[in-house]
């Protein structure tokens, strides 16, 4: 990590919490709901999600401070917990949502979705994890305000990728979004592996392939 930009920061932002993870998020949400009810969803979730990614970013050393964790930790962390989240997809496990107190419907249903979203895409463990691992490879405040940006634009792009295609995710069908779940739950679990496995190389734990003796 010797030569970090906004373009590098950007990217990795996009690989783990991109459009076509959070498309898949709102499909299923949108199924239940009006045009402008999801379109409330979005940019009330989509705001709260800026805020606690900045957040993360200009409070990277006082939290990992206060919890006494290194970047390692939280790679290995941000690994099994998305990890665990991916293999919830794949089984067709329904994280975070339902529960016993839908008997007669959410008073909220807003309040629901903004659950719902909470685990994949407002505080998303491997978004989270990245911000703070990012944040942490340079101690100046122009690199926070960098990480913070990048991951600001990266929400602004699902944010509109998501009104844009509103109608289009209410009419797909369920089986199809079952299928790009599994499919997407596979690819997010390699995701996971490989942050676990970047953990443990960072504290130095010898692994095949990586090119030692």
């Amino acid at each position: 990590m010797s030569v970090l930009t906004l373009s590098s920061a950007f990217v990795t932002f996009f690989a783990v919490v991109g459009p076509p993870k959070v498309l898949l998020a709102y499909a299923h949400l949108s199924r239940e709901r009006t045009l402008n009810a999801t379109r409330k969803l979005v940019l009330i979730s989509s705001l709260l999600a800026a805020l606690v990614g900045i957040l993360m970013a200009v409070c990277a050393d006082a939290v990992t401070a206060f919890f006494h964790v290194s970047d390692e930790s939280l790679q290995l962390a941000g690994g099994v917990i998305f990890f665990l989240y991916a293999v919830g997809l794949v089984l067709g496990v329904h994280v975070g949502g339902g529960g016993e107190d839908e008997e007669g419907g959410l008073a909220s249903p807003l309040a629901e979705g903004l659950r719902e979203l909470l685990l994949p895409y407002v505080a998303s463990p491997l978004a989270m994890t990245a911000v703070l691992v990012e944040s942490l490879t340079k101690d100046t405040w122009g690199w926070r305000t960098t990480v913070a940006g990048a991951y600001l634009a990266v929400v602004v792009i699902n944010a509109l990728c998501v009104l844009l295609l509103a109608p289009l995710l209410r009419r797909t069908h369920q089986t199809s979004l079952e299928v790009l779940s599994r499919l997407l739950g596979l690819l997010l679990a390699a995701v996971g592996v490989e942050l676990f496995l970047n953990g443990l190389a960072g504290l130095g734990v010898p692994l095949a392939g990586s090119g030692g003796h």
